[in-house]
């Protein structure tokens, strides 16, 4: 048989095949169409509805994405078994688990923070806004997606943290509680009242803006220093990390100036040198002190040079 007409016949016969399915997927595509349109729809009355329900933000953003994925999923089998009668849809449910499952194993880590995502936003351990740490990262969280988190770090770096790391690894919230307790350690000398000391202290720290009225000021003497009695002053104050450092700095300084006027001595450290063998005083001689304060020509200032010289 001539090779040209074998060809012929083929691309007559798959033209035929196309022709005859043309409709079908006509059809299959118009069907997409109106998927696409629904799509939007539904994610345009969700958003409506858990906007006057109040939904969270991100778990609202979590139910607008699963509904559009289940209206375009459904879709797509609706499509596929238009265009080909012969795919029922227990086939195209069987195909899709079979291809699921392989583009799991292939997409692994992909839909591990998918999943991990979804769990945060259901049971959300933390919200916009707060303050985490995880690890070695911190930062205020800005956003909350499916796959990833974005934390803005306090030198204004942002940071996007995949959520299978902050589902699997401790996360510290340090904005849960609008206040939180902070603590610094000052030492006065060992010759000094240790009560009046504390007392000072406490006068001190108790009146400052920045520290909470809320629950009391703690102070208490915690050990012996190398060269002072420690105290362990603690107090509360706002929860974010710029409240915090300004309540220190202003603890630190309203303490100092306390003990200053108050004659408390805040110690330095002091070193004492201990040797194995007695030490000898050498006394040094009249003269050799004298020969100290000669001049580079080993003379003496205000003396001849001749005056001890015989006559």
């Amino acid at each position: 048989m001539d090779p040209n007409r074998i060809v012929l016949n083929s691309l007559r016969k798959l033209l035929t095949d196309f022709l005859s399915i043309l409709p079908q997927l006509a059809i299959g595509v118009a069907f997409l169409l109106m998927t696409w349109l629904l799509a939007i729809g539904v994610d345009r009355a969700l958003n409506n509805l858990f906007r006057r329900t109040r939904l969270r933000k991100s778990l609202g953003e979590l139910f607008r994405q699963l509904a559009y994925i289940l209206v375009w999923v459904a879709g797509l089998l609706t499509s596929a078994v238009i265009i080909f009668p012969t795919v029922t849809p227990a086939k195209a449910l069987t195909a899709l688990g079979l291809g699921s499952i392989a583009v799991g194993f292939a997409f692994k880590d992909i839909f591990e923070n998918f999943i991990a995502g979804m769990l945060i936003l259901l049971r959300e351990p933390f919200q916009l806004g707060d303050f985490i740490e995880c690890q070695t990262l911190e930062g205020f969280v800005e956003e909350i997606t499916i796959r990833d988190t974005h934390i803005r770090q306090v030198d204004g770096q942002r940071v996007v943290i995949p959520n299978a790391t902050l589902f699997m690894n401790a996360v510290t919230v340090r904005t849960d509680l609008d206040i939180r307790r902070t603590t610094i350690i000052c030492g006065v000398a060992y010759g000094e009242d240790v009560d009046r000391s504390r007392e000072v202290i406490r006068a001190a720290v108790e009146p400052l803006p920045t520290v909470s009225k809320r629950k009391a000021v703690e102070i208490f003497a915690s050990g012996f220093g190398d060269s002072s009695i420690d105290f362990e002053v603690t107090w509360w104050t706002g929860s974010h990390p710029l409240e915090i450092r300004r309540s220190r700095d202003e603890v630190v300084a309203a303490v100092k100036r306390s003990l200053n006027d108050a004659d408390i001595e805040i110690p330095f450290p002091y070193r004492t040198l201990t040797f194995k063998e007695p030490l000898g005083v050498a006394t040094v001689p009249h003269r050799a002190l004298s020969s100290q304060t000669e001049d580079d020509d080993g003379e003496t200032p205000g003396r001849h040079p001749d005056a001890d010289r015989p006559s």
